[in-house]
């Protein structure tokens, strides 16, 4: 359902500014509203925006929504048309559907952030992307049902219901819904959305141009800045659908969907509503964050009179996809391959597609006045679907078999609306479906281990001969894939013993098969996933003990085994990492710093400047890294847990310089009197102690009298990260 415009020109989207490495941000809402008002000066030293407080707890609140109730005021919200702004054909039912596919379309596979977790089409950048043109005014709709049901249920949670509810209320399939998606209080500040100086609508390039040599950028799926999608008139503006279905089948594939889901999602969300494009878009005032403030966050503003006849503009496309767009059914493929198509300029001056000498039945009505018929049109996103060979034989399909593609839908729609919220555990309410989907990434309950059992396989576990070193690296790799943008990885389920993860050059895959398998000899009633932490944790706590500390690193059983047949292998090689700070791994140098990557990782482990801190310190001396490299292991007894690693990366005794070819990597550190080598390191070792307030994190974790703070810290560090997929127990 994208609407957004026309015709792109400006610089390579790729390139930083200096010809060198990317910021790890690219463009944020200060580069784009930089008189904007800084709110957080008030979320300085860990102070939170969220008026709702700590101890609430959605999850508990939305047990309490009256559920039927809500969806009854949604259903009565489509026909209720309001003067300010008038539904078009009289139902808000395609108006919400968009909001929907919006706020979950942005989500991404690479880094599994975006989508409608956290309610953040309330915020910039994405309240004002020209791509999200107007639904300003659908969350204005919705602000009523939103006040009467509170904390009851989450804007998140109501965009994604509100878009349910409108397929149902025009006749459309629905696969279910499931809640518990909590908002958030201010702009996420974590996403790379590009590094363009320039939006869709104002001379951003698209994308992906093989002439130039440029390809879609990981992790980004959009193919401009400030869309969704694709560009509905083409790749740059250009009406290419050959091209528009290259684009196509990138940046879907990039959200996680194939092409079958691909052209059902496109075909089901323009069976219904329309594409708004009837002045120049030059008549039409800012987005809502450049907005004057007595508009009070409305953008794309234009006279009131000419709204209630319909002249809008959101995409600059004007006009339906079928004659009955508040109504499900086979008319978008009918319509598609029924009439030959002629290109066309919209009256706001954008390239669409009209059929040519159409049957009066065929026309649509008129968004405002139902007396008068005027012609449908297609995208040429559209018409992509109807001329790539392998769109076509699916759209051919779908026109033949309306059941098919009723299934098609609901499925791909669900998915689009859920694919960022993990496993099927976090889901609530009573319209949950029960079949499992593989993109769920399924486990199978487990069983929680008897503290007999938990002793005994630790004990045997220690005495197996396999090193400290190795125990460590298995559990960290099998846990540390985790990240909490989409809720994906982990340790549950225990796939570290499956294709691909076993295989990734970072998790030493020789090394740990030894591991695994030696874990599995010894487990006895635990679990893979269960056997495989717990043989992590008892190493941490014996390195701890011979360190000369008496810990016990807590640990939580209950973790299931997924099989093969629950893994979609090709779904995970996304969660491969490139580079791991924890492990000191690089595969190859990347367009971001490698302490910018660090950064990233320790955002999607949900880790804390400290807790990243004293997990690389820790790890290091412990002989955790990929390949059982040297860099970074500062200590002099390797398999304690110590705080060797701050107090020698702090130490003065120390010089530091770059020995790598590229001469900014590694680097080796030689003693300032007499130049002998003391140490290797790398930036994610040296950044701790050239960053100053990474270094004011070592320090503490240095300080005589902290050993013991450390070892505690690290422990608890360790604990969340083994336990950060653990939803049974949060």
């Amino acid at each position: 359902m994208n609407e957004t415009t026309g015709q792109m020109r400006g610089q390579c989207p790729f390139q930083a500014e200096d010809g060198g490495v990317r910021a790890l941000l690219g463009r944020t809402n200060k580069d784009w509203w930089p008189g904007a008002l800084q709110l957080d000066i008030l979320t300085q030293n860990g102070a939170s925006p969220d008026p709702m407080g700590t101890e609430f707890k959605y999850a508990d609140v939305f047990k309490k929504l009256d559920y039927q109730a809500l969806k009854a005021d949604l259903r009565a919200l489509m026909t209720d048309s309001q003067s300010w702004w008038p539904a078009d054909y009289g139902h808000y039912g395609p108006f919400f559907i968009r909001m929907a596919w919006h706020s979950a379309g942005t989500y991404r596979t690479a880094d599994g952030r975006g989508g409608s977790g956290s309610g953040q089409q309330r915020f910039a950048p994405l309240n004002s992307w020209p791509d999200n043109g107007n639904l300003d005014k659908a969350r204005r709709l919705l602000w009523p049902i939103k006040r009467k049901y509170g904390k009851n249920i989450s804007w998140a949670d109501l965009f994604i219901l509100a878009g349910n509810v409108a397929i149902e209320s025009m006749g459309g399939p629905v696969f279910g819904f499931g809640g518990g998606r909590p908002d958030s209080f201010e702009p996420e500040r974590d996403i790379y959305w590009g590094t363009e100086e320039a939006w869709v609508d104002t001379g951003a390039q698209t994308r992906i141009q093989p002439d130039k040599g440029w390809e879609l950028e990981s992790p980004l799926a959009a193919i401009q800045m400030g869309l969704i999608y694709v560009n509905p008139e083409g790749p740059g503006g250009i009406p290419n659908p050959f091209q528009s279905a290259r684009d196509m089948r990138v940046t879907f594939e990039r959200m996680g969907m194939n092409d079958e889901e691909t052209v059902a999602l496109t075909a089901g969300g323009h069976a219904f509503g329309k594409a708004h494009g009837a002045v120049p878009a030059d008549q039409l005032s800012g987005a809502p964050e450049s907005e004057a403030m007595e508009l009070m966050g409305f953008g794309w503003a234009t006279d009131a009179d000419q709204i209630e006849k319909g002249h809008i503009t959101t995409s600059g496309i004007e006009g339906a996809w079928t004659p009955n767009p508040t109504q499900w059914g086979g008319d978008y493929f009918r319509l598609l391959f029924k009439y030959e198509f002629e290109l066309v300029r919209s009256p706001a001056g954008a390239h669409q597609w009209q059929p040519i000498n159409p049957d009066p039945e065929d026309m649509a009505p008129d968004a405002r006045d139902p007396s008068r018929r005027v012609p449908t049109m297609m995208t040429t996103a559209d018409m992509a679907l109807k001329m790539d060979p392998e769109y076509r034989k699916i759209s051919e399909r779908f026109r033949d078999d309306q059941a098919a593609l009723d299934d098609a839908f609901a499925r791909a729609w669900f998915k689009l609306c859920h694919r960022d919220m993990g496993p099927k555990a976090r889901y609530l309410g009573p319209e949950v479906p029960a079949e499992d989907l593989i993109w769920q990434d399924p486990v199978p309950a487990g069983t929680t281990p008897s503290e007999d059992d938990v002793a005994a396989f630790k004990n045997a576990i220690l005495a197996s001969g396999l090193p400290i070193s190795a125990l460590v690296k298995a559990a960290w790799a099998s846990a540390s894939t985790y990240r909490r943008s989409d809720h994906r990885g982990g340790a549950n389920g225990a796939r570290i013993r499956l294709a691909p993860q076993k295989d990734w050059a970072v998790n030493d895959p020789q090394e740990l098969a030894g591991v695994l398998s030696r874990i599995d000899e010894l487990r006895g009633s635990l679990s893979m996933a269960d056997a495989i932490v717990l043989a992590g944790s008892a190493a941490v706590e014996k390195a701890a003990r011979d360190a000369g500390f008496d810990v016990t690193v807590p640990f939580t059983g209950g973790r299931g085994d997924a099989s093969e047949a629950q893994t979609d292998a090709d779904s995970f090689a996304v969660l491969e990492p490139r580079a791991d700070a924890f492990r000191n791994y690089l595969a190859t140098k990347q367009t971001v710093k490698t302490e910018e990557i660090m950064l990233d990782r320790a955002h999607l482990l949900g880790l804390s400047i400290p807790q990243m801190a004293v997990l690389v310190g820790g790890l290091r001396v412990l002989g955790a890294n990929a390949g059982n490299s040297r860099n970074g292991v500062l200590t002099d007894r390797p398999g304690l847990l110590t705080n060797d690693f701050f107090v020698n990366l702090l130490d003065m005794g120390t010089k530091w310089k770059t020995v790598d070819e590229s001469g900014d990597e590694e680097f080796v550190g030689t003693d300032r009197a007499t130049g002998e080598e003391r140490w290797r390191a790398t930036r994610t070792d040296l950044v701790f102690g050239s960053n100053s307030q990474l270094r004011a994190v070592s320090e503490v974790y240095a300080e005589i009298g902290n050993e013991q703070k450390f070892v505690d810290d690290f422990i608890a560090a360790w604990v969340k990260v083994m336990n950060a997929d653990r939803f049974d127990i949060a």
